[in-house]
């Protein structure tokens, strides 16, 4: 990575400004933190921040208030939570910006942490405004980007602050940068990549993108029913993206650049989304039209593992059904646990197949559990990071 981190940077006695991405899974009107792997993938900036004798001033959203106080979205529960891994206190402002949260600032000492309330209850930061951005940063003498899941969005405190401030890179950020670059530029062969969930239009920059360097692409969820209606299968009332064109083109690049590309050959259907649904497995000839795929199959799972057994390196991103439900996840489940089996680098794409890994406790059997969805697969798709553009590049 070319950029600077904050190993790069004088911190000692500095206010540092670190954006975190603490949008923690809650649970519902009981605001219990269900998962707080966020939180603890941020740890190693922190620490060295509070090792180093910083201010650290921590930056993060939670949910989408839309620019208005939401009472269960306020920071409090994620500070609480923080303050016990870290085992000291964690001061929780009130706001992000103002002269209460300035006062508060004056009275941390080095290795005190505060962290800032919700920086989206403020309708300025997503539309990066520059009198929010610049109000922020005067809070601080340096910002440290340390929110990889939200370095794809232009907002204030991923890229205008970043106008006022030194800006370097978080070591969570740093981490992310280099396992992802890596997957494009220098993976174990064989090397395939498992793609599933739908947006078909989200995913093929990343599938066209990854076909230069996999061995083999195996295709599951809703991004494989818009390939199987492209190859003129019937989906019955499945969900189909409008971008057929795209997928007719991705199988046909795939079959030139000599990718083995595979997609079911038989799938669950239900005449329902609900738990209460009929089930049947059928050949993906002998879909009925008045029924919809919900998930892959046995015979398909059989041979998505066989084609994953021999390779070094797999990618993973999306879901192989409507895993929210438990008889439409048989699939998904079945390919997490197979990749925590490989003897094999293992990369998961963050967002819900994140998620998923971790739901079942199988995060620690991949090589790397990615915190951003949406950022891993626009870094993979081969497009720019607003948030990580605007870093100081490391000097020559």
């Amino acid at each position: 990575m070319n950029k600077m981190t904050v190993r790069d940077i004088e911190v000692s006695g500095k206010r540092v400004l670190v954006r975190v991405d603490f949008n923690v899974p809650l649970d519902g009107e009981a605001s219990v933190i269900n998962d707080d792997s966020r939180i603890r993938a941020t740890l190693p900036t922190i620490k060295y921040l509070i090792d180093k004798g910083a201010k650290v001033i921590l930056c993060s959203h939670l949910g989408r208030p839309k620019g208005k106080v939401v009472e269960k979205l306020r920071l409090a529960i994620v500070g609480q939570r923080l303050s016990q891994i870290l085992d000291q206190q964690v001061v929780v402002a009130r706001d992000c910006i103002g002269s209460e949260v300035e006062k508060a600032i004056e009275k941390l000492r080095n290795g005190d942490v505060l962290l800032l309330e919700n920086i989206r209850f403020h309708l300025e930061e997503e539309e990066n405004d520059a009198s929010f951005a610049q109000a922020l940063a005067q809070l601080a003498d340096l910002y440290v980007n340390d929110a990889f899941g939200a370095s794809h969005r232009a907002h204030a405190s991923i890229v205008g602050v970043t106008d006022y401030l030194p800006t370097v890179a978080g070591l969570l950020v740093e981490k992310e940068l280099n396992v992802l670059a890596g997957v494009l530029t220098n993976p174990a062969h064989p090397f395939a990549g498992l793609i599933g969930g739908a947006k078909v239009g989200d995913k093929i920059s990343v599938l066209e993108n990854i076909l230069n360097t996999v061995d083999c692409l195996l295709v599951g969820g809703g991004m494989a029913t818009t390939l199987l209606k492209a190859k003129s299968y019937e989906v019955g009332l499945s969900v189909v993206e409008d971008e057929l064109d795209l997928a007719v083109k991705l199988m046909e690049d795939a079959a030139q650049k000599g990718v083995r590309l595979l997609l079911p050959v038989d799938v669950v259907i239900a005449d329902g989304i609900s738990a209460q649904a009929k089930l049947k497995v059928v050949a993906i000839e002998k879909i009925p039209s008045d029924w919809r795929i919900v998930d892959i199959g046995p015979l398909t799972i059989k041979d998505f593992s066989n084609a994953l057994e021999g390779c070094k390196t797999v990618f993973w991103n999306g879901p192989m059904g409507i895993y929210e439900i438990p008889q439409f996840a048989r699939g998904t489940q079945a390919m997490a646990k197979l990749l925590a089996s490989l003897e094999a680098t293992t990369i998961i794409g963050g967002g819900s197949t994140a998620e998923i890994v971790i739901g079942m406790g199988l995060a620690d059997k991949m090589t790397f559990v990615s915190t951003g969805g949406g950022a891993s697969l626009r870094f993979l798709g081969g497009r720019t990071l607003p948030g990580v553009e605007a870093l100081l590049d490391k000097r020559s």
